[in-house]
Order: C-alpha cells, then sequence, then structure tokens
C-alpha cells in the first residue's frame, strides 16, 4: 500500500485512488453498454475525490483515452465531413474557455459543476444539426473547459444527423476525442503538472479499457430503461453534493 501510495500526488489518496480507479471501469462500462453517460458519472465522482485545478484536466486525459479507443475500433465509420468544422470550433472555443477558467474561484467550478450535471438529468439539451457542426464545436468547447463532460451535448448534435447506429457512435467518439485532446494541450499550456498524476491516470486507463470490453459483452444483456432510472438517481446525489461544496466554499471564503 506504501508503494501504491508512492505514485500518487499527495492530495490523493490510497483510498481515493482505488475508488477512481474503479470508478473508471463502471463509466466505461456505462458508455460501451449505453453509448453516453460515464463522462458526466466520472467528472460528477472525480470532483468529489479530486482538488478543483486538477479535476478537468484528469477528467480530460482519461475520457480522451475512452473516446480515442472506441474512435479507433470504428474508425470506418466516423462521418469524416464533420471532423474539419467541429475541430476549428473548437480550437475557438477551448481557447476563450482556457483564458477565463484560471480565472473563477474553486467553489464556482464545483457549483458550475453540479448544475450542469443536474441540467444533463432533467433539462433539455439544444438540438445542432450538419449545418451547425462548427458552432456547436466552438459553444461546447467552451463549456468543456469548466464543466469537462459535454459528451450529452455533442450526442444531441449527432444525433439529429440520423446517423446509423455505428456511425452515430464511432462520430461522438471521434468529436468527443478531438474535444479532450485539445482541451488537454490547452491545460497544458496553462501550467497544469499532468506529471504528478501520470500513474493515476494510467491505471484509470487501463481499468477504463477493461470497463469498455465487459460493457460490450453485457450490452444486450441488461434493460436500459432500468438502469437509465439509477443513472439519474446516482447524477443526482453526485450533482447535490457538489452544489453543497460549492456552496461550503463560498460561505468559508
Amino acid at each position: 500500500m506504501e508503494g501504491f501510495a508512492a505514485l500518487l500526488p499527495a492530495e490523493v489518496s490510497s483510498l481515493f485512488a482505488f475508488i477512481m480507479i474503479a470508478i473508471s471501469f463502471l463509466t466505461s462500462f456505462t458508455t460501451a453498454a449505453f453509448g453516453i453517460g460515464g463522462g458526466v458519472i466520472l467528472l460528477a465522482t472525480l470532483a468529489v475525490l479530486l482538488p478543483p485545478v486538477a479535476l478537468i484536466p484528469v477528467h480530460g486525459v482519461v475520457q480522451l483515452g475512452s473516446n480515442a479507443g472506441r474512435t479507433a475500433i470504428m474508425l470506418r465509420h466516423v462521418q469524416r465531413p464533420a471532423l474539419i468544422p467541429f475541430t476549428i470550433g473548437s480550437v475557438i472555443g477551448a481557447t476563450a474557455g482556457g483564458s477565463l477558467f484560471v480565472q473563477i474561484p474553486p467553489w464556482l467550478i464545483q457549483l458550475a459543476i453540479g448544475l450542469f450535471v443536474l441540467w444533463t438529468v432533467f433539462g433539455r439539451l439544444p438540438a445542432f444539426g450538419r449545418r451547425h457542426v462548427f458552432a456547436a464545436g466552438a459553444f461546447s468547447s467552451f463549456l468543456t473547459m469548466f464543466f469537462g463532460a459535454t459528451g450529452n451535448f455533442i450526442a444531441a448534435m449527432v444525433k439529429t444527423m440520423k446517423l446509423p447506429p455505428l456511425e452515430h457512435v464511432a462520430t461522438h467518439s471521434a468529436l468527443m476525442s478531438i474535444q479532450h485532446a485539445l482541451k488537454v494541450v490547452a491545460f497544458g499550456i496553462l501550467g497544469f503538472a499532468f506529471g504528478d498524476y501520470l500513474w493515476l491516470i494510467v491505471m484509470m486507463l487501463v481499468s477504463g479499457f477493461a470497463g469498455t470490453f465487459v460493457g460490450r459483452q453485457v450490452l444486450d444483456k441488461l434493460g436500459e430503461r432500468y438502469f437509465s432510472k439509477v443513472l439519474n438517481v446516482l447524477l443526482t446525489v453526485l450533482a447535490a453534493r457538489l452544489i453543497w461544496s460549492g456552496v461550503e466554499g463560498y460561505l468559508a471564503g
């Protein structure tokens, strides 16, 4: 246990690390089995266990690995005409969001993420079609610098393209890979020390790959409606915890 702890940053306990590795497995399983949802659960969980300054960067690297793996497997099914306008929009959005991120206090990030998670559960996300890929890339990449998990937002855009299931999952994964890659680069430029979290990230990526594999095996055996209800309850509880932490931080400050 002491050797394991030596691989972790000082602000992350061994218990918290084990929880995050397990959650990476479970959330990758969720995304593989149901196409979406894992990123938001991972974000909400990490927000409770990680320092606010490390939350979005670490989440971005883990999600980049997860989405890139799915993209590689289904590469020939990606709708490539959407990639260039989305990438250009994402560069603009990530740049604008990154310039503001360093000015935001930690309590506000926790509060905003909690409200965003509630929105993904109870709100109705706007729909974007093929003609709005550039705008969707810019807006979602701006949001992802603060909220991390905008997979539901991108899924809403891809859904309006009316693609077959395999093309939908492949295109969604490719767009999310682009967005998370740009986010990781942006935080690297901003000076975040990814090296301090290297081993934690590697272990979460490995467990995430295992979760993806298992999720695909049991996809046809689980009831999506039942699981969706459990998912929404879990997200609501985690969001409430984040909002409470944000309010406490505000009152303490």
